[in-house]
């Protein structure tokens, strides 16, 4: 996956001024563009989408402070139909106006080639499963939220205590296959994972496929496949959000699986009465390298 990242990379310098064929790029690296745009988001800190518009802005303002060719010129060469489409996007990286770099030399915020390298230090074994499961449908209360990578999302939080207590007893109640117990679940997330980007949130429980859904409740079909499950406990949710993290910088580089489309599912098993902390399972789907 390491080696994959890099070669997407020296292929974005190779192709910066074209649009990115990154479905292409992936079958060529023996991946999928899910999988490649979620790591690549995970580890680098930023969409795949968001480093190629900063590298070829970065390439673009070169050109814009060498004054050999005009404003125009230099947008179309960089995939932009206008001047002022490329005045917004190179406004939005360096902050200034290809006008104004022009005549004054900057500012200028320059994106470096980003390199990915693996740093294996196995102090902290991951209690790790890898089960097959038949299709399962996921029933409860779901809304439409912004992804929020660090802290309490508090959409989410609005939407879990609006429910009545009685609710919550009643998900847990309709819970009939694995995974347990009262569900987090997100879904029809970007693939580039950008914070502020919307996914859908949904608060239930797992029942099986035949297993008819409430006329009350939403409903998610989740087909038949692999998942890898990640055993967490402390800080909520804290470790659990640490917890994710480390499957992009630890456990997917060092194992045979990416990641599939489908929902990621997070079941509490545990928990302290004021949620500080938590014994949590996270669910991710995953199918083989």
């Amino acid at each position: 996956m390491i080696s994959a990242l890099n070669r997407l990379v020296d292929l974005v310098e190779e192709h910066l001024t074209e649009e990115l064929d990154v479905n292409g790029l992936a079958r060529a690296l023996g991946t999928t563009e899910y999988h490649l745009r979620r790591m690549f988001s995970s580890l680098a800190g930023m969409p795949l989408s968001e480093y190629v518009r900063r590298r070829r802005m970065t390439v673009a303002a070169a050109a814009v402070v060498r004054g050999e060719d005009d404003l125009l010129s230099i947008a179309v060469r960089h995939g932009y139909g206008s001047t002022e489409a490329f005045g917004r996007a190179f406004r939005a990286v360096h902050g200034a106006s290809p006008g104004d770099v022009r005549r004054d030399g900057g500012p200028l915020r320059t994106q470096p080639q980003v390199r990915f390298r693996l740093t294996v230090e196995g102090s902290i074994p991951m209690d790790t499963r890898i089960v097959d499961r038949p299709a399962f449908r996921l029933v409860g209360h779901a809304a439409r939220v912004p992804l929020i990578h660090r802290g309490i999302n508090p959409h989410i939080q609005h939407l879990i205590a609006a429910l009545p207590q009685e609710e919550h007893a009643r998900l847990k109640t309709l819970s009939n296959t694995e995974p347990a117990g009262l569900l987090q679940v997100s879904d029809d997330l970007d693939p580039d994972a950008t914070e502020g980007s919307a996914l859908t949130y949904l608060h239930g429980a797992a029942v099986s496929r035949d297993t008819p859904a409430p006329d009350d409740l939403h409903a998610i079909e989740v087909p038949a496949g692999r998942w890898a499950i990640f055993r967490t406990a402390g800080p909520f949710p804290q470790t659990l959000q640490e917890t994710w993290a480390a499957t992009a910088t630890e456990w997917f580089p060092s194992n045979p699986w990416r990641l599939r489309p489908g929902p990621s599912i997070v079941s509490v098993l545990e928990r302290a009465d004021d949620f500080s902390t938590a014994t949590c399972e996270l669910w991710l789907p995953v199918e083989p390298t």
